[in-house]
């Protein structure tokens, strides 16, 4: 039985989008990935996928490597298809093989960055403003901080999704998981003079309830988020790159080094399984080593 490419990508993407309800961004990672790999075949003279063998999956994973891809992305790609033809298998029976045999490349270890309380305090305080946008990038900011939320789940949230009188979140998650996020006064203040003062002026003639809008009234992009930190980054002169996931990191890392448990920071990061916190346990342990090499006279 003939198994036509574009035909199969698509029922692919159906049902990881309406069956498994994974999430927007998880879908175009999947769609960018099995492009890439389909294109990958045609080059090859391949039509068919009945057609793909081990060869052309090993193939494919030298042509990664020799494109210099990270080994998170090839271990990214190599599960997509996996999945896809573990999809094929179901429904048409296709030979899954190929790429069930091929092994993940190990993950680089490194520790994720973060900012040091003093960074921090300097990055708040070079931001303080009255004006529309500085109020609204304040209550970002703190939010973010105080959370430690992805941007994606940032970008989500609704007016209907945050209680600022309790100073809780309601945060939908990955894998359509809800939890819900405690944050502290500081964070509440900005959100409180952002929502009652500045929103209501930048919303203009739109009408949505997502918390976070552009200058224009339209709801943020994790673009625009990555653009506002960027620009409060050179505003408080700081010598180093941010990105919104640092922000988390940061979060994860303060807990712990304040002496916050395991499971605690497991559960506030909304991630499932104990070992992707414990990264930030790696990070506090250098924290201490510099600190100590850096203080102790005979160091």
């Amino acid at each position: 039985m003939s198994i036509e490419m574009d035909e199969s990508l698509e029922q692919f993407i159906r049902y990881i989008q309406l069956e498994r309800n994974f999430s927007i961004h998880t879908v175009k990672e999947y769609q960018h990935d099995l492009h890439d790999f389909l294109t990958f075949c045609k080059c090859e003279g391949i039509s068919d996928l009945n057609e793909v063998e081990y060869l052309h999956a090993r193939l494919y994973v030298t042509k990664l490597y020799d494109e210099k891809k990270a080994r998170t992305s090839i271990s990214r790609k190599i599960s997509s298809i996996r999945s896809f033809f573990r999809f094929l298998n179901r429904e048409y029976q296709l030979d899954d093989a190929p790429f069930s045999s091929l092994y993940h490349p190990k993950k680089e270890k490194k520790l994720p960055h973060f900012f040091y309380e003093e960074e921090l305090l300097k990055l708040f305080e070079a931001n303080v403003g009255d004006d529309l946008k500085s109020i609204r990038n304040m209550a970002l900011l703190e939010l973010l901080y105080a959370s430690g939320i992805r941007v994606s789940e940032c970008i989500s949230i609704e007016l209907g999704d945050i209680d600022l009188n309790y100073s809780i979140l309601r945060v939908m998650g990955k894998g359509r998981k809800e939890r819900i996020v405690p944050f502290g006064h500081f964070a509440q203040d900005a959100l409180i003079r952002y929502v009652d003062e500045a929103r209501p002026k930048m919303m203009k003639n739109k009408t949505h309830n997502r918390l976070f809008v552009n200058l224009r009234g339209s709801e943020l992009t994790a673009g625009g988020v990555r653009y506002i930190l960027n620009e409060m980054i050179e505003n408080a002169s700081l010598k180093t790159k941010i990105y919104p996931h640092m922000l988390r990191h940061t979060f994860a890392t303060h807990l712990l080094n304040n002496g916050a448990d395991l499971r605690t920071v497991q559960e506030l990061l909304g991630h499932a399984n104990l070992s992707s916190t414990q990264v930030y346990t790696h990070v506090t342990k250098e924290h201490l080593r510099r600190t100590y090499m850096n203080a102790h006279p005979r160091a």
